[in-house]
């Protein structure tokens, strides 16, 4: 019997036995949606489908070129069969192949007789049923995973995140352009300082996004096939006569990947880790865009505009909450960590050949969608906001002492043209602005109390806050989208 203290916890459902499975992790739950197209390119799934597009590929290349003397030259429709192979590769086959690997317990041998089964599928009279034994011929089962990465990993890139990616710069790009002219009260140590405009600020975020973009955009994708210490070892014995690096690169070359031509048992993978630590950037540039736009909220330069029925706080209903910016920020920084781990871990193999790589290209998947998930947020909140330019014109209006710089400098200006009276101009203005908070009259009171030239004191006259903004404007219209 228990005692009026102890916790009786009831039999509870077992949720690791629900069917269908409950995801573990929020990418594969509760953001799927915004994740679900990296599945085609990052998953286990379609790590099998590429294993299967390169073994049919390195087949088709073989018997295509003539590498093995008295292999068959495939028919038009041999090759059809074999391609069709991948791209009918769906669910029943990811099953069927976890099947065989259940028997293997490998994961490359179960793709290579998969393979090997289709062939022996093929129509009787067909001459596929007789090249059973050029399937992963020579090859390292990282002949197939460095190929089959590379080619998932830049149809995720290529297709799925530098798409969305470039769609989120190019809105911030538009805003810029749209809020160029609108003046901001600046602030640097958080304090008051020369205003700018809020395009301008913007421009500068969607510049830096830009960038970092067309880097990835140059970036390569290497791939390799040369045995199991990348010599070409076993290739030479069986068919000496071969040119085998010349087979290897125009065979890579064919994936449209760059072969790499010297390795171990494993392509290096600095290719991933240059690749991982440009993306990683991106997230830190975007993760610096969703805080400046958060402080904004907070100051009241964005106002979030309310979607109906949503809710802000469980307590106070007047709140709306900048959650799409602190969303975004958490899975910049998460798939920032996975982004730095893997670059750092996959550029070391000891000696020959480990497995650290193995596990940990494993995780490429959430890397992306955590950067993918925070892309989709952040153009979701940006969405959602309108500027409260009266706002802005009152912070302006309130902070005279920013034209203490321009005047001091116009003084400086006149004192090198020989204009008396100009001495130690920033100690006057520095008296005259620091810590306090001066008006117009004061500021054009002193202006007009200097001595300068009229052209010069009547220019001071009719600047106001809101007016120094320099080039700002130009700015973004002559080098945003450059």
């Amino acid at each position: 019997m228990a005692t009026p203290n102890e916790h009786v916890v009831p039999a509870r459902v077992r949720l690791a036995d629900v069917t269908p499975p409950i995801a573990l992790g929020p990418l594969d739950g509760r953001y799927r949606s915004a994740v679900a197209p990296l599945v085609d390119h990052l998953s286990e799934a379609a790590l099998n489908r590429e294993r299967v597009h390169v073994e049919v590929e390195w087949l088709i290349h073989l018997t295509s070129h003539g590498v093995v003397p008295g292999a068959p030259t495939l028919t038009d429709d041999d090759r059809a069969y074999l391609r069709n192979v991948v791209a009918t590769f769906g669910p029943d086959e990811v099953a069927e192949l976890a099947e065989i690997e259940r028997v293997t317990v490998h994961d490359v041998k179960a793709v290579e007789y998969f393979v090997k089964k289709r062939l022996a599928d093929a129509p009787a009279d067909s001459t596929l049923r007789t090249v059973g034994e050029l399937v992963h011929f020579a090859c390292t089962s990282e002949d197939i995973n460095n190929l089959s990465y590379a080619l998932m990993v830049r149809g995720a890139v290529t297709q799925e995140w530098l798409p969305r990616a470039q769609a989120l710069a190019d809105q911030v790009a538009a805003l810029a352009h749209e809020e160029k002219d609108q003046p901001l009260l600046a602030l640097t140590h958080g304090q008051p300082a020369t205003p700018t405009t809020l395009g301008k600020e913007l421009a500068v975020l969607a510049h830096r996004l830009q960038r970092q973009l067309k880097r990835i955009a140059a970036d390569e994708y290497l791939g390799k096939l040369n045995g199991a210490t990348g010599t070409f070892g076993a290739h030479v014995v069986a068919v000496p006569g071969a040119d085998w690096p010349a087979v290897s690169q125009s065979f890579v070359e064919h994936l449209g990947l760059t072969w790499n031509p010297l390795t171990t048992q494993i392509e290096s993978h600095d290719w991933q880790a240059e690749l991982y630590a440009d993306v990683a950037r991106f997230n830190r540039v975007l993760h610096n865009l969703a805080t400046d736009v958060w402080t904004y909220i907070s100051r009241g330069v964005f106002i979030q505009i309310p979607v109906a029925g949503a809710t802000g706080s469980s307590t106070m209903p007047h709140k709306v909450n900048p959650i799409r910016f602190e969303n975004a920020e958490a899975n910049l920084e998460l798939s920032s960590a996975l982004l730095d781990t893997l670059a750092s871990t996959l550029v070391t193999s000891r000696l020959q050949r480990d497995l650290t790589d193995s596990t940990t290209q494993r995780n490429i998947g959430p890397a992306f969608g955590h950067s993918l998930l925070a892309i989709d947020n952040v153009a979701r909140g940006l969405r959602a906001l309108s500027v409260d330019r009266a706002l802005l014109a009152r912070e302006l209006d309130e902070n005279w002492e920013v034209l203490g710089e321009p005047v001091q400098s116009a003084m400086r200006a006149a004192s090198v043209a020989g204009v008396t009276g100009m001495e130690n101009p920033y100690e006057r203005l520095k008296e005259l602005t620091r810590g306090r908070r001066l008006t117009a009259d004061d500021m054009r009171e002193f202006i007009g109390g200097l001595g300068l030239p009229d052209d010069v004191a009547a220019r001071l006259a009719e600047l106001t806050p809101a007016s120094y903004t320099g080039v700002a404007a130009a700015l973004v219209e002559t080098y945003l989208d450059a």
